[in-house]
């Protein structure tokens, strides 16, 4: 696997998303409320809708077009109508510094 560099937590406030391209793929990064940040691909699988664009609900992303719903967790769809999961990326952070690792 390889780390990379993609932000730096002090410009991501927490309950905000942030849409980045990282190797040519486009990526929404997610600062939840308990300071988490989560990193998935930031296309919906059910309409190629950009997820960074939508609303953080918790531990969930909702779509701004049809309002799906996905697990930042495990990228998992949690309420239809998209029924296919999204890629989900292992984040890290080192200080200021925030990593994803693909």
């Amino acid at each position: 696997m390889t780390r990379k560099r993609v932000a730096s937590i002090s410009d991501l406030p927490a309950g905000s998303l942030r849409r980045l391209v990282v190797r040519g793929e486009p990526v929404c990064l997610a600062h939840a409320r308990d300071g988490t940040v989560y990193a998935v691909s930031d296309i919906c699988s059910h309409e190629e809708a950009s997820l960074s664009e939508g609303e953080l609900l918790g531990r969930e992303i909702e779509c701004p077009l049809h309002v799906s719903r996905f697990d930042l967790r495990t990228g998992s769809p949690v309420a239809p109508p998209a029924t296919l999961s999204i890629k989900t990326y292992r984040v890290t952070v080192e200080g200021d510094d925030v990593y994803i690792e693909e």
